[in-house]
């Protein structure tokens, strides 16, 4: 078997974007609509994520709602470590040992007033110690492919080994987002004071929820080792993105260079769909079918993120293994075509046949068969 590559010229050209010199630390920009990564600053290094970690809290309680083990209004009992983490200076929603929350409680809590009090009670709720839920926690981040994500707490209190990459918060941002949409909503809310106990603190930190550019989300973080983060989504029109920054030296700078990261995404990018599904991109070579070629088509429309400013420098290859053997079945993947673009990380997208091939009759076969042996003596045949 051979690799057969097409080179597909497609309608496209770019200059690569201006780049984005962030003050930011680390950052990681994803376009969720195309999965292309826009900028990765230090993006897998494991960092202190603060309050973002919250963030895996916050899918650990989802999974539990989604899969019946609570409901909205199951009650959890406050303990007194959980009320202490308000008399240790974090962020809190002020719970009271008193109390008996429900889960709707808590996830406004945890997500509006970035309550660790709340994360407490939640973890104590599933698990039974806020020990185990944080053993949970690393093993359900492993089986969801978050590779450096390391929790010791659930609410992102400085302990050593507590760590999380910026790409890992940003899938799981994704994975929020996509798996939950029916939870997804809390993130955009702007105020929430549990039995008005927090006037002062019931305000969403989010900077981004205020400026009317589309975001919906998800969480800040901040410790002294390490600085003012965010983990952000915005969305407009039909691209989606989600940028998540460590390492800012105040709220304000962190809400300045979110906003700027926020409108490089969408102005120096272009949405293009490049060709519609079904649409004929190339041709495979058929071994021992009834028909000699089979086309190659895209399952869905085929989107690209290019920079808005264009010149040459799109190329796109058709990638197989062949000649295919028949038969073949129709809409069977048979093919990628890998689409490279300046300054973005190469993209594959899958190709599938455009219609069934059989296999050939007895003459077809027969002379199949001829050509390949005739094509393996001239391969080992000895130069003249």
């Amino acid at each position: 078997m051979r690799l057969i590559l097409f080179v597909v010229a497609l309608t496209l050209a770019a200059l690569p974007a201006r780049a984005f010199d962030t003050s930011a630390t680390s950052a990681w920009v994803y376009d969720m609509t195309t999965h292309t990564v826009l900028m990765d600053k230090n993006g897998e290094v494991p960092l202190p994520p603060a309050s973002m970690s919250k963030l895996m809290t916050i899918n650990m309680l989802f999974e539990a709602l989604k899969d019946g083990r609570v409901s909205m209004d199951t009650t959890f009992p406050v303990s007194s470590r959980a009320t202490a983490m308000t008399a240790q200076g974090a962020s809190t929603m002020y719970l009271q040992e008193s109390d008996r929350p429900t889960v709707a409680d808590l996830l406004h809590g945890m997500i509006v007033n970035s309550g660790g009090d709340a994360c407490i009670v939640v973890a104590e709720g599933l698990a039974g110690s806020e020990e185990a839920f944080a053993a949970q926690m690393t093993e359900r981040a492993r089986a969801l492919g978050l590779e450096h994500s390391v929790f010791k707490n659930s609410s992102g209190w400085p302990a050593p080994g507590h760590q999380m990459s910026l790409k890992d918060i940003a899938l799981l941002s994704r994975r929020l987002i996509e798996e939950f949409p029916e939870y997804y909503p809390l993130f955009a809310e702007t105020d929430y004071n549990y039995k008005d106990r927090a006037p002062a603190n019931a305000r969403n930190r989010n900077p981004l929820l205020d400026l009317g550019i589309g975001a919906d989300g998800l969480k800040t973080g901040h410790t002294t080792e390490a600085g003012y983060g965010l983990a952000g989504s915005v969305k407009q029109g039909n691209r989606r993105i989600i940028l998540v920054i460590s390492g800012l030296a105040s709220d304000r700078e962190r809400a300045e260079e979110a906003e700027k990261i926020t409108s490089w995404a969408f102005r120096q990018f272009t949405l293009k769909t490049v060709a519609r599904a079904g649409t004929r991109l190339a041709e495979a070579e058929v071994f021992m079918g009834a028909d000699d070629t089979v086309g190659l088509v895209p399952a869905t429309d085929l989107q690209l993120l290019v920079p808005a400013l264009m010149q040459d420098g799109v190329t796109a290859d058709v990638v197989y293994t062949g000649p295919l053997t028949a038969p073949i079945t129709r809409g069977a993947q048979v093919a990628d075509l890998v689409i490279r673009i300046p300054d973005l990380p190469e993209r594959r997208v899958p190709l599938l046949a455009e219609a069934d091939v059989a296999r050939g009759g007895f003459l077809t076969r027969l002379s199949a068969a001829a050509a390949h042996l005739k094509a393996r003596y001239l391969d080992q045949a000895p130069a003249s």
